[in-house]
Order: C-alpha cells, then structure tokens, then sequence
C-alpha cells in the first residue's frame, strides 16, 4: 500500500481511503466489522464516514470495528446534513458543530476526530463562525485537522484564507465527486486544491457505480443504486458510450473497469486518496486489487479521448434527472408497493415548504 501526505499536513495516510456509507444499512454491522479489518490488514489507514450516514449507525459500527486498533487509523467523519427534525439539527453554526462533535466521539468510541469535515457549504451560518469553531474544537484536542466537502472553488478559497489571516488551522483536504465520468472538478477545484495545499479526497471514483462493471453494454442491474437511475433515457446517451468505451480501454489493459477507474482518479493530478465504499467484501476485494494497476501517460491520454478533461458526464445527467422528475438525486432503488395511499402533490410541496429554514433577517 501506498502512503501520501494529507495535503500539506505531516500525516500520512493510505493511498485509499475506506468509506463507510454503507454501513449500518446494505451491509450489516457484521459485515462492516469484517470489511473494516480485512482493509487494516491490507494496509488501508484512513477511514472515513459521518454523522448522518444510517442515522449514526455507520459511525457506531466504525467505532466497534476500531476496538484495540483506533491508534492505527486516521479517523474523518462530517457534519452538516440533517440529524433530526428540531431547527438546529442541520448546518455548521457553533451550535450544531459544538454538538454534533461530541455526538460523534460517543458513537465512535473515540477521544478525538483526527479529521473533521464539514459535508457540505451551510449558506446560513457565517464561514467565520464555523471555521472558528473548528479552530476551537483543534485547540481542545477533540479534532486534530479539518476538511471540507463539496465546496465550489471559490468557497474553498475563501474559508482558506479567512483561516490563514485569523492564524486559524488550514483547511487540509476537500471531497469532491471526480471520476473519469465527472471531470468538472479539473476546471476550478483542482486548481484551487493544489494553490492552497489542499489533499483532494474523491467521492464516488466509480461514478456512482456506473464503473463497476455491471453496467458495461447498456446493462441495469435492479439491485443496485445506478438501478434506480434512468440511464436508458436519451441524455445519458454520451454517458453510456463512455462507459462502453472505458470499458475496452481497460480490457486493452489486462485489468477490469473498475480497477481501471480506480487507477485512474488515484493518480489524478491533486488527489490524496479517493474514498472506495465497499457494500461487500468482494467489493473490497476489487478496490483493494486497483493498488496493482498502474496507468501510463498513452493510458491517461486514451481516456481524455472518451471524456475530455473538464467535463461532466455523470453530474450532469443527475441533474437532468432531476429536472425533469425522472428521479430525485441520489434516489435508492424503489421498494415494493405497500398498498398506502401515497400523499399527493399538494402534500409533498407543503412538507417541503415546512422543512425548509427560515430567512434570517439581516
């Protein structure tokens, strides 16, 4: 296994970096456990989940699974999406990071969070607030780095250098999507990382699973997450020749797609570690074989000729999705009819209305 530099910070840590979004839900308790220590034993030192992932129950299970072997691990969990139904049970103000910090020690059995992220930009909170509280939270020993999660660009910038003129700690890493199916990140974010000593942490390198292999020839598997995705409709088009070409391209290699993808975004110009989110042991099995496949500048260059540099195939699909009411982002496969009425539509954008925060008055 290989180890790099957690952006600018003297830790080092795995070349891939162990999600645990799965567990807690699609993979068991047992599982996660399993999967956990077969990724130690094969040198992985970095995992990473959060506080909403299975309503807490993923970061109890990590925190289980670390039992006699915390001191091995560098540990990120996040904070921001909604935890609850009060009014402050979401966001990055003082109140919900001061909190959700000391929630999260408890569920992962630990006395500190060696990196803490914040999931998402809180457009309400002041950025001085919640990058002064996590200087705070560094300074009482509770975390030891901070990060960020898909941030545009230019909020990035910002909180970093707010951060640098306060003598505040720096932002060391930034979860962006990139994959060789979503590349949007190489015009801005990118550039901004690697100005900033900023590590770059990819969610989904697969692509949402559509790099996994299962997909290769206009194939949809129903038990899966891309299952429930409408990739047969017209604009996932360019997205599903991509596939179908990549998928050659790593047969020309000797190796599998998704080994293939891995390789790919693991030596992406700016990236630490991309986050692999194993649901099976097999699954793990397959990332952890990617640390084999090394991909040359001719390789590099073949898959710039499918998906330039600087596009969005993946996202951008998604959003259209979305648009049109095909199926919401980051929809699960539909479950069985229940035989409930369904609330009507009038309902549903009433509910919405009722969750969503008020406008603070300036």
């Amino acid at each position: 296994m290989e180890y790099r530099q957690l952006g600018r910070a003297g830790v080092r840590v795995s070349a891939l970096c162990l999600g645990a979004m799965n567990f807690g839900g699609r993979t068991s308790k047992e599982d996660g456990i399993k999967i956990t220590h077969a990724a130690l034993d094969a040198g992985v030192n970095f995992l990473d989940t959060a506080n909403v992932y299975t309503g807490g129950r993923s970061e109890e299970i990590v925190g289980a699974a670390l039992k006699g072997r915390r001191d091995d691990v560098v540990l990120a969990t996040k904070v921001f999406s909604p935890i609850g139904q009060g009014i402050n049970d979401r966001g990055t103000s003082r109140f919900a990071i001061m909190r959700e910090v000391e929630r999260s020690l408890t569920r992962l059995k630990t006395n500190h969070i060696d990196l803490y992220q914040l999931h998402r930009a809180d457009l309400f909170a002041p950025p001085e607030e919640t990058f002064s509280a996590l200087n705070d939270l560094v300074h009482q020993g509770k975390v030891r780095y901070i990060g960020v999660s898909t941030f545009p660009a230019w909020q990035t910038a910002q909180a970093q250098g707010l951060c640098a003129r306060n003598g505040w700690v720096p932002i060391s890493t930034e979860q962006p999507p990139y994959s060789m199916v979503e590349r949007e990140v190489e015009k801005e974010l990118v550039p901004c990382c690697r100005a900033h000593g900023i590590g770059i942490l990819p969610w989904s390198p697969l692509g949402g699973g559509l790099l996994s292999d299962k997909f290769v020839g206009g194939k949809q598997p129903k038990d899966t997450r891309v299952g429930a995705w409408p990739i047969d409709q017209a604009h996932w088009r360019d997205t599903r020749k991509a596939v179908d070409k990549l998928a050659k391209l790593a047969d020309r290699h000797g190796t599998t797609l998704s080994r293939f993808a891995l390789a790919w975004v693991r030596d992406a110009d700016g990236v630490t570690s991309p986050i692999i989110g194993p649901r099976t042991m097999a699954q793990l099995k397959d990332a952890l074989a990617s640390t084999e496949v090394t991909l040359d500048a001719k390789a590099r260059e073949a898959v710039d000729e499918i998906v330039a540099p600087q596009t969005s195939l993946w996202m951008k699909a998604r959003v259209q999705d979305w648009a049109r009411g095909l199926a919401r982002p980051g929809a699960q496969p539909a479950r069985k009819p229940t035989g409930k009425k369904q609330p009507t539509a009038k309902k549903k954008i009433r509910s919405r209305k009722a969750a969503k925060r008020p406008v603070r008055k300036r």
